[in-house]
């Protein structure tokens, strides 16, 4: 009978442990920092500040008061407006669009833009093309796609999270056909090409995992944009339509009646400052960690 070696002290087979996988480790030490922590939990707080929000207030965002321009107080954190609804409560419902925006848009634009950019794979006349169409993309700002868009669609939150979603492609994908254009003569690729290896499989196994970093951070860059491409498209209207709120509307109302409640306009725009805050933390931890590699 042969004896079956038993693993080395340490191992992980002999403490019962088990590893992680190298990238997913890579991403969470981004979180150990201070700044990765500090977004973390700022965003963390907002996301279940918006989703507790019919809990927490359940009178709704457009429930009415008789006082209007009230100051901030204990019982209206950022006073009320013009119609004397409070809007600390309208500014937390409003963060509900934004986020719903960030969180889904983003990560689809991101899926999107890669599998754009890695068509060059599977047919170089069909990559030079789809290049051609990103630059098109590329030479719109997001302010005039979204007035585009709009003009076709209507203004309402399937334009805004078709802007932030169009807008982002072009990052994305070239980020992944450089990839590609970086792997391709590879001594690996080439010999995995020899012994027969799809290029499907190939672009799975070798390209994807050399382009996440990028990918992941700059989709971490672009929920800060998106941030601002909400505040920037309602603040000319153009935004989620009244009387449901976002924190571009707000910036929007409070702009008008500046002179009337000069604080009108102060909640709004911290609540919008300290989400952009908390997801450029959480971008810059993802890049030190990605370039600590």
């Amino acid at each position: 009978m042969t004896e079956v070696p038993l693993p080395a002290p340490g191992t992980p087979a002999a403490t019962g442990r088990r590893t992680l996988n190298p990238t997913l480790a890579r991403y969470l030490s981004a979180f150990r920092t201070l700044k990765g922590v500090t977004g973390l939990s700022i965003l963390a707080v907002m996301t279940l500040a918006a989703l507790a929000a019919p809990v927490l207030f359940p009178g709704g965002f457009d429930q009415q008061g008789a006082s209007t321009f009230a100051a901030p107080s204990a019982q209206h954190l950022f006073g009320t407006d013009e119609f004397g609804r409070d809007i600390f409560v309208r500014s937390v419902y409003g963060l509900r669009v934004d986020l719903s925006l960030i969180l889904t848009a983003v990560p689809l634009s991101m899926a999107i833009g890669t599998l754009l950019g890695l068509c060059g794979a599977l047919s170089e006349w069909l990559g030079a093309g789809v290049q051609r169409l990103l630059d098109v993309i590329t030479g719109f700002p997001g302010l005039i796609l979204g007035v585009c868009l709009v003009a076709v669609l209507g203004a309402g939150w399937f334009a805004l999270f078709l802007t932030i979603l169009i807008a982002g492609l072009p990052s994305a994908g070239r980020l992944a056909r450089g990839a590609w254009l970086a792997q391709q003569d590879r001594e690996y690729v080439i010999a995995a090409r020899v012994l027969g290896v799809s290029r499907p499989k190939l672009l799975v196994r070798h390209v994807l995992p050399n382009t996440l970093d990028s990918i992941v951070v700059n989709g971490a860059v672009w929920m800060v944009l998106g941030v601002y491409f909400e505040a920037g498209l309602s603040l000319v209207g153009l935004g989620v339509q009244p009387p449901t709120p976002s924190l571009g509307i707000l910036l929007n109302n409070g702009l008008r009646f500046v002179s009337q409640s000069p604080t009108y306009i102060i909640g709004p725009a911290a609540v919008l400052l300290l989400l952009a805050v908390g997801v450029s933390l959480m971008s810059d931890a993802l890049n030190e960690a990605v370039n600590r590699r």
